[in-house]
């Protein structure tokens, strides 16, 4: 389960991550509550939020790029000491007293356009310190400690606030950044697993989407995130509109799903960590178990029946989450990694900004139980629909792929006596067959296997 954790080099990384997440989810709250206590308004609040995930969907494909292109090492540092920088203008902003909420708006449109710019490196980065036979156990171990550290970090920030202040907090987290860049420089260069940069002739946007749409396996993969993540992910509304109305529990019974549903995100990523393997077939189960337990928790009739539903869902949810993003690795060729990964990251941040306000209206006209039965029935509709897809790839693979029929040898008259064999220097006397590889398997290079497609052939999906 902790096999990813014998590598020097994501030791570090998964150290500073962790470190650099609780940073994050303090700032967030930090800046929430600044915010919050500047306007009164909770729709100013939300709008900070757009503010830092609207650049993702603008600017993603030229973050892929980026990663392609150059160093992911060094893209990941240069966007640690951005944040690092913006977190301290923030604390000193805070320190000020502000009456306006401009200046904490452009931080964060600034924050967005950093994140969307370095994401697909960070991405890229984490397949270079462990390498691809870890590689699903080192993204299902940082999925326990993204969910770890948001219940560390929004603990933390809840305490620190009102003992020592928001800038208190801002600056905390910009010590946290410096942590990271420390774990960087830490590193050994030997031991990383690099992935070949793009290609001259596949250095632009075009290419990325290009590969994405014509891999139907991602393009339904990408699909059912969409689905699943805008409709039947995003219980920060639900569980809200729950917790405010059918089971009248007020703040407190909300605090306690949240509580419930971080427990059950670290349930599943140890799940995940726990296997060797995450194949499609894992994919549609978690997404299967998502979308049923979201249609039966609009009908809970207590607040401790739907916190227990809420388990299996946030188990379920980071499984599929980690699924996809193994998949999306290791199926995706390296000069095109980054671009690939900024794709997904478009669609988890569409997902959140369709399905929240949707989700928001459901409620306010259908009412909370009728939203999550109905956007349960659409996201279980979703699954099933990739499950049919699915199964026609495997399918119409093997007939695409089936060699042409052998014809009976046509008898040649052989002269007598011996009839000598022209032969090439260096060529192989043995023929040897091999399966074709699977859809979107990126082709290594003659007399060489890479490391990604030898752990395709050794079984890997």
């Amino acid at each position: 389960m902790l096999r990813s954790l014998r590598h020097h080099n994501y030791r570090l990384w998964a150290t500073a991550d962790f470190v650099s997440i609780t940073g994050t989810w303090m700032q967030n709250l930090a800046l929430n509550w600044l915010i919050l206590s500047i306007t009164g308004s909770a729709t100013s609040m939300g709008l900070g939020l757009v503010m830092q995930t609207l650049p993702t969907m603008v600017l993603g494909p030229w973050g892929g790029v980026i990663a392609d292109r150059l160093p992911s090492r060094w893209v990941v540092a240069t966007g640690q000491s951005v944040k690092a920088v913006l977190a301290v203008l923030l604390g000193l902003l805070a320190l000020g007293e502000p009456s306006g909420v401009g200046p904490l708006y452009a931080i964060s449109l600034v924050t967005g356009v950093a994140t969307a710019l370095t994401s697909p490196a960070l991405g890229r980065f984490g397949a270079e310190v462990v390498g691809p036979a870890d590689l699903s156990n080192g993204l299902a171990l940082g999925s326990v400690l993204s969910s770890a550290g948001r219940i560390l970090g929004m603990s933390l920030a809840g305490a620190a606030i009102p003992l020592f202040g928001v800038s208190a907090v801002f600056f905390a987290d910009a010590a946290g950044f410096v942590g990271v860049l420390a774990a960087l420089v830490l590193m050994r260069p030997r031991e990383f697993h690099p992935l070949p940069p793009s290609e001259p002739g596949e250095r632009g946007i075009a290419a990325g989407f290009r590969y994405v749409l014509s891999d139907p396996r991602m393009l339904i993969m990408f699909g059912l995130a969409f689905v699943l993540g805008s409709l039947g992910r995003n219980y920060q509304v639900t569980m809200a509109a729950m917790a405010h109305g059918p089971l009248d529990a007020g703040a407190s019974g909300y605090g306690a799903l949240s509580v419930a549903f971080a427990a059950g995100t670290v349930l599943g990523g140890v799940y995940a960590a726990s296997r060797l393997r995450l194949p499609l077939r894992l994919l549609l189960i978690a997404a299967t178990v998502c979308a049923a337990g979201q249609l039966l928790s609009g009908g809970a009739p207590t607040l401790l029946l739907f916190g227990a539903a809420m388990l299996p869902i946030a188990a379920a949810a980071v499984v599929l989450d980690t699924t996809v993003g193994t998949r999306v690795q290791l199926d995706s060729p390296g000069h095109l990694r980054g671009r690939v990964i900024s794709a997904q990251g478009m669609v988890g941040a569409a997902s959140g900004a369709a399905g929240g306000p949707a989700l928001g209206a459901l409620c306010d006209t259908l009412g909370p139980r009728a939203a999550l039965v109905l956007a349960g029935a659409v996201s279980l509709t979703a699954a099933l629909a990739a499950a049919y897809g699915f199964a026609r790839l495997r399918r119409t693979r093997p007939a695409a792929a089936a060699p042409a029929p052998v014809t009976a040898p046509v008898p040649v008259p052989v002269p007598a006596g011996p009839t000598p064999v022209p032969t090439r220097r260096g060529a192989a006397s043995p023929v040897t067959i091999t399966a074709p590889l699977p859809a979107g398997t990126p082709v290594p290079a003659i007399g060489v296997m890479s490391s990604a497609a030898a752990s395709r052939s050794a079984g890997t999906p």
